[in-house]
């Protein structure tokens, strides 16, 4: 039997998608890369304003549905948390970083960034943190993929980036002059990190194959952080930050939701395990209604 896996088309992308092909070959299956341009790739503009990071996941939907590709491979923090009943998320891979990094111009560390210094990023998530952190930052939007934004970085008027360190260890990359964000200044996207798997929402061999490399406790963690997500109404696109972090047997939940200019701000840390992990994502996710997080966000 062979596995056709549907990806998109940039570095990353293909990197993640053989990735999940060394894995599913050394199960003694044939397995088919097969490269597919999305909607997100060919258009133009912030994501928040042409629809989101699901541009990026829909076109690889379409290819599942006409039989095209048997799954597809994505960086599980583009999916939208909830996703058509057509689907399901049928694998996630062991999680890389989550953290965030500031790629600079130069080696003046983030606190030290005079007023007016211009950062890149298309993500609220990430712009509302730093200007939690610091209003005088200038956020400037910038679309593309790794090695696009590096050279945006150095030719254009961006004094620092930020990219996910994830992409920058799978793609072996080494950055000049860079900064890791600590957990207290930024908390990362839900499932960053992960790579997801999507197939049809059916009883199948390629499925069976497929949840074979599933990594059980990093699919409870990514559902935990999706979910939360999901009952805020959010988006991948929106200013909402959650980690569940597995250590020592105890579950480390971190949540935080912004307004978009950084302004106000919602946080909560707790702690569980994984047989209650359902349950206290319940309460955290009662909890942030509460507080009004779901007005916050709009």
């Amino acid at each position: 039997m062979k596995i056709r896996i549907g990806t998109r088309k940039s570095e990353l992308a293909l990197f993640q998608a053989n990735f999940v092909k060394k894995k599913i070959i050394a199960l003694g299956y044939d397995v088919e890369i097969v490269p597919i341009i999305s909607e997100g790739d060919v258009r133009d503009g912030p994501l928040h304003e042409i629809g989101g990071k699901g541009l990026f996941v829909s076109t690889l939907e379409d290819a599942l549905l006409k039989n095209k590709i048997d799954c597809a491979v994505h960086s599980l923090k583009d999916m939208p948390a909830k996703m058509n009943k057509e689907f399901t998320l049928a694998a996630v891979i062991e999680r890389e970083s989550y953290a965030d990094i500031l790629v600079k111009k130069n080696n003046i560390l983030f606190n030290e960034m005079p007023k007016g210094s211009i950062i890149g990023t298309s993500s609220p998530r990430r712009a509302a943190q730093i200007l939690s952190l610091n209003k005088n930052i200038d956020i400037k939007p910038i679309r593309g993929n790794i090695a696009t934004r590096l050279d945006k970085l150095q030719n254009e008027s961006f004094d620092a980036i930020v990219v996910a360190d994830a992409a920058l260890n799978r793609l072996n990359i080494k950055c000049e002059f860079s900064e890791r964000f600590s957990l207290k200044k930024m908390v990362p996207a839900a499932s960053q990190g992960y790579i997801g798997i999507q197939c049809l929402n059916k009883k199948n061999d390629a499925n069976k194959v497929i949840s074979s490399i599933n990594s059980e406790i990093d699919m409870m963690l990514a559902d935990a952080e999706r979910s939360f997500v999901e009952a805020l109404d959010g988006s991948c696109i929106s200013p909402i930050c959650i980690l569940c972090e597995y250590k020592n047997n105890e579950v480390n939940i971190i949540a935080k939701v912004l307004s978009v200019d950084g302004q106000k701000e919602i946080s909560h840390k707790t702690q569980t395990n994984l047989s209650n992990l359902s349950e206290e994502m319940k309460k955290l996710i009662k909890l942030f209604k509460s507080k009004g997080a779901k007005s916050l966000i709009l």
